[in-house]
């Protein structure tokens, strides 16, 4: 649902729109963060590569792992990059594809329901302090239009998907996160 009217665009993001993205089901509230982290190609920061994998334009012949994933169909609300820019490829009232087969407190499909956040990074690689900031703000910004978000509903990919997925991964500090969040720092 979409709050207020609002477009559901962050001003302070870079828009690069993804055709991969739908209209929630009909009265479904949003009341999940999911934190993701990627890089591509694997453990390889920076390149327009994470854009064209969102826009469907990821060149199959530009690297070996290309070539395995470049025929998905995913996207995700948000990218924070390694040095803290913000890119959005789907308005956050809309369905972005980010979760896949997925279940959170027994609920199943948490596209359906979840704001998914990308980090540019890799499981075992820690993130840096600047995307910790910017993820905190962006979760303040996006409680502020939806307040079912609240902290206790921030989850990781690994969570929702455990037997399929491991990121954000062990070097993701939920309590670097949580520490930001409770003193409003972002």
């Amino acid at each position: 649902m979409n709050p207020a009217g609002w477009s559901g665009w962050l001003e302070s993001a870079r828009r690069c729109p993804s055709p991969n993205q739908d209209e929630r089901p009909e009265s479904c509230a949003v009341d999940l963060l999911v934190i993701h982290g990627i890089s591509l190609p694997p453990d390889q920061y920076g390149g327009p590569w994470i854009d064209r994998l969102f826009l469907n334009q990821l060149p199959p012949d530009e690297h070996p792992y290309f070539a395995q994933i470049h025929q998905m169909r995913v996207s995700s609300h948000l990218l924070i990059r390694r040095d803290g820019e913000r890119v959005q490829y789907v308005p956050l009232h809309r369905r972005a594809w980010h979760a896949g087969q997925s279940c959170f407190a027994g609920r199943e499909r948490c596209n359906d329901f979840s704001i998914g956040i990308e980090l540019e990074g890799s499981d075992d690689t820690p993130y840096t302090d600047e995307q910790y900031r910017v993820l905190a703000e962006t979760i303040r910004e996006i409680q502020q239009h939806y307040p079912a978000i609240n902290d206790t509903r921030i989850t990781g990919h690994c969570d929702i998907a455990p037997s399929r997925k491991t990121d954000p991964g062990p070097a993701f500090d939920w309590q670097y996160l949580k520490q930001l969040l409770v003193k409003g720092e972002g």
